[in-house]
């Protein structure tokens, strides 16, 4: 009977990329893997600590499968032990700790396959097989940026790419696996390539891996405004590619901007985001914003208010301001009250409803593409959701449309995303 491991992941794509990566090499060394929290021989926990919140996640999710499974061999990865420490990680009850590349992903590996114990007895029913639609495919790590803010460079390091042949290697697994999307990832992904001789860009990964695999849709997960350039944007008249773009802008005032030390301006993010209209008239455009930067002014946060409008974005990811030890941000002067910082996020929070519902109200009566992921209740319907190709969250009918991928006419707003009807077959 297979060991039954569960690795359980808080935080980015990246991390979903890693712990996919992980999932893959357990299967390969005998064990069943699920995604949950349950009884297990092994857990692998890939921890966040972008924040103190995240931090504080993954501190409890150690403790929990230790008390909930005290046998079991416990190994953590991810950012949290980069910024905590190893050994304030190791005494949480982990028994194995690592860093975030790839050999530290070996190292893990290894750890657990050689391991021994009596494995659980589980019913199949309860196991997950490891398919899924969309794959999360990492391509580079690694940040050389040092924003005001942020403590990512700190917890994963310096800037590596991936060579694009190996990137198109786990792409073309994930498809034999089953997947019809990949999602390509990296913790700076519009570095990839400045570190490799000769030095490459982005558009060249994404070129790279339309000739060399035969993956139905790729989506590229996360850009800054100075990566939007002509030859990228070329690449998208390829129906492969997704239309979906996440722009992170943090602030939408010249000076925050400055303080946080983000490679654009106000205008340039505004031409970036008027180049992909032009290119791609249905695209998505989604992205991050911070409330209650060192500094911020009201005038400040007015300036971002305008510029989310001004763009319309699908949907906006809103955080408060976190002050991290051993960044910029952390000593300067103008520290914004927890107050403030509320009431912007509150502000943010309803601008963001209303920038989304706007975004898909508008597609209502239009046809997309649709990959259908799993099946949902909502309110006593069991209803099929996925994403357009322009991530939309579409809800329908149907029998079973599992990894499917179909056109679904929109009818309308419907909860968090669109409601869709199927008129055709599935592809």
């Amino acid at each position: 009977m297979a060991r039954l491991a569960s690795v359980l992941t808080l935080g980015c794509k990246l991390n979903l990329a890693d712990s996919e990566e992980i999932a893959r090499g357990l299967r390969g060394a005998g064990f069943e893997v699920v995604d949950r929290l349950c009884k297990a021989d092994a857990y692998v926990i890939n921890t966040c600590s972008v924040t103190h919140v995240a931090d504080a996640k993954s501190r409890r999710l150690i403790r929990s499968v230790r008390r909930l499974s005290p046998g079991a061999a416990v190994t953590v990865t991810g950012c949290f032990p980069q910024s905590a420490g190893f050994d304030a990680v190791g005494a949480l009850g982990a028994d194995l700790v690592v860093g975030t590349r790839d050999a530290d992903k070996a190292t893990l590996l290894e750890f657990l396959a050689a391991r021994g114990r009596s494995p659980l007895r589980t019913k199949n029913s309860a196991l997950r097989t490891g398919l899924h639609t969309r794959a999360f495919i990492k391509a580079q790590e690694g940040c050389n940026d040092v924003c005001a803010f942020c403590i990512v460079p700190r917890t994963r390091g310096r800037e590596e790419s991936r060579p694009v042949e190996a990137v198109a290697r786990e792409v073309a697994r994930a498809v034999e696996a089953g997947a019809r999307e990949a999602v390509i990832t990296g913790t700076q992904l519009g570095a990839w390539g400045r570190d490799l001789a000769p030095a490459l860009k982005p558009h060249h990964l994404i070129s790279g891996l339309l000739e060399r695999t035969e993956v139905l849709r790729l989506r590229f997960s996360s850009l800054q405004p100075q990566d939007i350039t002509p030859e990228l944007l070329a690449l998208w008249q390829d129906p492969r590619l997704m239309p979906h773009f996440h722009l992170a802008l943090q602030s939408g005032s010249k000076a925050t901007l400055a303080a946080m030390r983000r490679r654009y301006t106000a205008a340039e993010f505004r031409n970036a985001a008027a180049r992909i209209r032009a290119a791609a008239p249905d695209a998505a455009i989604t992205t991050d914003i911070i409330a209650g930067f060192p500094g911020e002014t009201n005038a400040d946060f007015e300036a971002t208010l305008d510029l989310c409008r001004e763009v319309g974005f699908a949907r906006l990811h809103c955080f408060p301001y976190s002050e991290r030890a051993k960044t910029a941000a952390a000593g300067r002067p103008g520290q914004v009250s927890p107050a403030v910082k509320q009431e912007r996020m509150t502000r943010l929070l309803a601008l963001g409803d209303e920038l989304s519902r706007a975004f898909r109200e508008r597609f209502a009566g239009s046809t997309r593409p649709v990959l259908w992921e799993n099946e949902r209740e909502i309110e006593g319907e069991r209803l099929w959701f996925g994403h357009s190709d322009n991530y939309l969250p579409v809800y329908a009918r149907g029998m079973d449309l599992h990894n499917h991928v179909t056109r679904a006419l929109i009818r309308g707003v419907y909860h968090d995303g669109v409601r869709g009807s199927i008129p055709g077959e599935a592809l």
